[in-house]
């Protein structure tokens, strides 16, 4: 009864969520929507029951690109609590019900994941972006994982912030169980696990905590896509991760 409660409240505050977007975002300046977007996605993670537990320091202003890794759908709304940015988001996102006109609303630009050509016209807008002084975002493993491991970059996403000059900041995300403090799986949505499902497991696990590791911001130095997204790969890993290891994959294009 209570995660249903919990359920219906979430509800009800995305679809406000998407009344403001349609109805009063055209009336506001960019920043005032920005301010709109991250007070909501707060109040969203204290509707269900998130903590957020932001370390380092988000950046002011832009241009700047994050580079994080990517556990599940919430990680979006961590991120924008923690810093609004413009996302780069796989194009289904854009049809699913409510969540693709939230996302939209965002800032979110859209990629076909599949199609290199398209790959490419995405980087040059992430560019456009940056030059216009923007926080963007990006999850360059493509893909989500349950957390336990980080997979190899896409290193094309990188060129973007090379194209615009502009330094890239890594970010390591997290979910804890909230009373112990290891690392929960209650947020993950990898392989057959469907929005309903990763939801209701989200809304009936233990209170969690989303941590938001923010490092360095590093400029290119001289380095090719490949070798700046591999020593990315190093930064994000040992952020992420609670007294690990880091790897060192390979960089994919």
């Amino acid at each position: 009864m209570r995660a249903a409660i919990r359920g219906i409240r979430a509800l009800a505050h995305a679809v406000g969520g998407w009344f403001t977007i349609v109805f009063t975002f055209p009336r506001l300046a960019q920043a005032q929507r920005n301010e709109r977007v991250q007070a909501w996605a707060r109040e969203m993670l204290r509707i269900l029951g998130i903590a957020l537990d932001v370390r380092g320091e988000p950046p002011a202003a832009g241009p700047m690109m994050l580079v994080a890794n990517h556990i599940s759908w919430l990680d979006i709304l961590v991120m924008h609590a923690a810093r609004h940015c413009r996302f780069v988001a796989k194009a289904d996102i854009r049809h699913w019900p409510l969540i693709g006109t939230l996302a939209t609303g965002g800032g979110t630009l859209y990629i076909e994941r599949e199609s290199r050509r398209d790959a490419m016209r995405v980087v040059h807008h992430m560019a456009d972006s940056l030059r216009a002084g923007e926080i963007v975002a990006v999850f360059p493993e493509g893909t989500t994982t349950d957390g336990t491991k980080l997979l190899p970059f896409h290193a094309n996403l990188v060129q973007a912030a090379i194209s615009a000059h502009a330094p890239v900041q890594p970010v390591g995300l997290r979910f804890e169980d909230r009373a112990t403090g290891e690392i929960s799986f209650a947020a993950r949505y990898v392989d057959d696990d469907t929005l309903v499902g990763s939801v209701w497991r989200l809304l009936t696990s233990a209170p969690l905590t989303a941590v938001v590791r923010f490092g360095e911001p590093q400029g290119s130095e001289g380095r090719d896509r490949r070798v700046w997204a591999r020593d990315l790969y190093v930064d994000v890993d040992a952020l992420r991760t609670k007294g690990g290891s880091p790897g060192f994959p390979p960089s994919r294009e």
